[in-house]
């Protein structure tokens, strides 16, 4: 049937471009194809397989994998074709593809960001356009009891203390 053939071939082409990406990754970090394995929890010929593109791992492989090269497991599961890319955000690409800090940490960055775009969304005026800024010149005088050297926004869904508990960097 030429439908199951053309899956075939669509499986077969997702497999080789996260094996490839997988491979580029592995070598970018200076790692062994037998190290990789070894730190993802997989057989080093099953891991050669997937950069061959011969296996299309589980999600689950991929996760260990993604830990194993700290890289976000979201952008392996998008070249595999498990999940569709999300819309294009420039301070979420950055986050999820730093190397120097922990998916727990990436999570938790992500998560704060958010919460600030959520809030910012909600106090939006009402024709849907972003807030003017004012220049320091132009702000209305305060006196010093008012002033605070930083507002910082309270957010629901972020508890500083319950959050970044137990999470060190590197």
């Amino acid at each position: 049937m030429p439908q199951d053939e053309n899956l075939a071939a669509v499986v077969s082409s997702a497999a080789q471009d996260i094996g490839s990406f997988i491979r580029t990754q592995r070598e970018a970090a200076q790692v062994s194809v037998r190290q990789l394995a070894e730190k993802a929890g997989v057989s080093n010929p099953y891991l050669s397989q997937i950069e061959r593109g011969l296996r299309k791992p589980s999600a689950d492989v991929l996760n260990q994998i993604a830990k194993a090269l700290r890289v976000s497991a979201e952008v392996l599961y998008i070249r595999a074709g498990i999940l569709e890319p999300s819309e294009s955000n420039e301070v979420r690409d950055a986050i999820v593809t730093d190397t120097a800090i922990s998916e727990r940490q990436k999570q938790v960055l992500l998560d704060i960001y958010t919460s600030f775009c959520q809030q910012n969304e909600a106090t939006l005026p009402d024709d849907g356009a972003p807030h003017q800024r004012v220049s320091e010149a132009e702000e209305e005088p305060t006196t010093e009891q008012h002033k605070s050297p930083l507002e910082i926004p309270q957010t629901p869904s972020f508890d500083f203390n319950r959050d970044m508990r137990g999470i060190t960097h590197g």
